[in-house]
Formats: C-alpha cells, sequence, structure tokens
C-alpha cells in the first residue's frame, strides 16, 4: 500500500511545458524527496500527484490503480502545506476532526482517531486550544494530526518547515522523520533545502528546469553524482569545482572535491593559496582560500586549527575522493 508510479508524466500552463515526460517510482513506505532549486518544478509535481493540477498527458498510479483522472479526495492522499491552512476560530480538536466529519465518519471512531494523532504528535495538552495559542511548530503538528486521522496512503509535504525558525526547523526535521518510522507510511517532501533533503530522505529526487537529474539514497547522491550540477547542488558547503586543466587533470573538463577531503598545511601541500574568510564554528572551520590558479577553494579543518585571514596555506586533496566530469558536465567513471 502506497505505491505510487508516474508513466511519461508532462504538465504544461498553455504554451510552457513546466514538466518535460517524466518517470518515477515511489515505493510503499519509502520517505521520498523532491528537491531543486526555485521554480525547478517540484510542488508541481508534488500537486501532479495530489490530484490538484491536472497532468497534461501521462499516467500516475497509486498502489497499480490509475489514478490520473481521480479528484483528490478519492486518491486516499494527505497534503500538509506550507502555510498549515488552519481554521483560527477552532480548537486543535475541531481542526483535526475537520475531515473526518466531512466525511460524515462515526463520532466514536473520530474521537478514537483524534486522540491517538493528539498522542502520537504530542498535542494532548493542547488540544482545547485555537492556533493563535500555539507555536509554529506546534500548528504544524496540529496540521501533520489532520492528515494523520484520515490514514491515508501516503502523506504529501510542501515545503512544512519554510515558515519556522532554524531552532525550529531542526525539531520539526527529526520529528518528522520519527513520525515516518512510527506510521511506516509513504512520505513524500517537498523542499528547496538539501540538508532537509539528505537528513530526512530515503530516496532524493533531484530536479531541474522539470527535469529529474538523479534519483538516489542522500549517500550516493553525495558520493557518486552524476552530474555537475547534483556535484554542486548536494553537500554543504558544495563541493569545489575545479577546471581539470588547471588542476593539472586533464582528462577530465572539471573535478571536484569536498571541502572536508581536503587537508590543509601551514609547510607544503599540492596547493598553495593565502586564507580569505575562515568561519570558525566550533567543532569545524570552513576556510575560503584563494588560488591564484585554482580560483576560491572551500576547505574543512578541525575547529581549533589555527588559520586566519591572509595566512599562506597549502591544500592536499584526497586523490580517491576527487569527481571527475567530462565537457557536458556527466560524472566519468
Amino acid at each position: 500500500m502506497g505505491s505510487i508510479t508516474l508513466s511519461k508524466v508532462t504538465k504544461s500552463f498553455g504554451e510552457a511545458q513546466v514538466i518535460p515526460p517524466l518517470d518515477l517510482e515511489i515505493n510503499d513506505g519509502e520517505f521520498v524527496v523532491f528537491v531543486g532549486p526555485s521554480g525547478c518544478g517540484k510542488s508541481t509535481l508534488l500537486r501532479l500527484i495530489a490530484g490538484l493540477e491536472d497532468v497534461s498527458s501521462g499516467e500516475i498510479s497509486i498502489d497499480g490503480v490509475d489514478a490520473t483522472s481521480l479528484a483528490p479526495a478519492k486518491r486516499k492522499l494527505a497534503m500538509v502545506f506550507q502555510s498549515y491552512a488552519l481554521y483560527p476560530h477552532m480548537s486543535v480538536k475541531k481542526n483535526i476532526a475537520f475531515p473526518l466529519k466531512m466525511a460524515g465518519m462515526d463520532p466514536a471512531e473520530q474521537e478514537k482517531r483524534i486522540a491517538n494523532a493528539a498522542k502520537v504528535l504530542n498535542l494532548t495538552d493542547y488540544i482545547d486550544r485555537r492556533p493563535g495559542q500555539l507555536s509554529g511548530g506546534q500548528r504544524q503538528r496540529v496540521a501533520i494530526g489532520r492528515a494523520i486521522v484520515r490514514e491515508p496512503e501516503a502523506f504529501l509535504f510542501d515545503e512544512p518547515l519554510s515558515n519556522l525558525d532554524a531552532a525550529l526547523r531542526v525539531n520539526m526535521r527529526a520529528e518528522i522523520s520519527e513520525l515516518h518510522q512510527q506510521l511506516a507510511t509513504t512520505m513524500i517532501y517537498v523542499t528547496h533545502d538539501q540538508v532537509e533533503a539528505m537528513t530526512m530522505a530515503d530516496k532524493i529526487v533531484v530536479l531541474r528546469a522539470g527535469h529529474i537529474e538523479q534519483v538516489g539514497s542522500p549517500l550516493e547522491l553525495y558520493e557518486r553524482p552524476r552530474n555537475l550540477f547534483v556535484a554542486g547542488f548536494i553537500g554543504s558547503p558544495k563541493m569545489n569545482l575545479i577546471s581539470g586543466a588547471e588542476a593539472a587533470k586533464h582528462d577530465a573538463a572539471t573535478i571536484g572535491i569536498r571541502p572536508e577531503h581536503i587537508t590543509l598545511s601551514k609547510e607544503s601541500g599540492t596547493w598553495a593559496g593565502k586564507v580569505g574568510l575562515a568561519e570558525h564554528l566550533g567543532s569545524d572551520t570552513f576556510s575560503r582560500i584563494h588560488s591564484d590558479e585554482l580560483g576560491e577553494i572551500t576547505v574543512r579543518t578541525i575547529g581549533d586549527f589555527a588559520i586566519k585571514h591572509g595566512d599562506t596555506v597549502y591544500m592536499t586533496p584526497d586523490m580517491s575522493k576527487l569527481h571527475r566530469f567530462d565537457a557536458d558536465g556527466l560524472a566519468i567513471r
């Protein structure tokens, strides 16, 4: 239950095709994250799955059944929006109960489902409060609770944490991941934040201009990016991308090396440079090193590595961690 298949799905608005023909398999129980820059089509793709937008061509099936023409309410999916979409005049309990009441569910069954959702989401003590009396994180949990009580085949999340501050985002990331473990239900999650994608997903779908650039586990995308776009998008700080000729790697147009795969020394090394900005973050320091030959290189070192603006330093890449790309931007294996 909860498997979703997209076969040659397209979406056009007028003459503009925003989703070219696209195929995607989402397995039952997976946590799948759609990630990519603004305007890449990830929210449109989610809305096509939800039935909030009609496909221009192609087929969407849910558990092997053609759902392409089904109304949203018939798809057995529950969507959690960025804006929470709560009714301000209703209590937490009534907000959670709303979809059940609209479906005409037996009151006793309603009470059972509401109590269970409130327990899972730690909302039992807030059940009689209104949204205006809750924190942003609590309001988001109410929105999730309203989805849980429907017992859907899959949950669809559209950038649900973008309205929260940094600390709450970290907490809610963990809570949603734990919820996925508890419910063992398919979840599809849209974000532009690749850190959210890396920390939450079983499978990441990287999108650019409506195209799928790569699908894989977080570690697979991190260690084996298919092309320059994925290499530059996945990872924080970003992978260093250097001209192959400048780095004396003439078999590649571009080489990539992640900040943590470069050793920094004040005595000797492969590449020389001067320290520009050094960001001390406690356990780690991220230093931007300017090299006349290679440009700006970001290097990750331990937090107490003594370094300051203007220092001459030497960088040595771990050659086993080097990524090579051809003139078309495709990875050379």
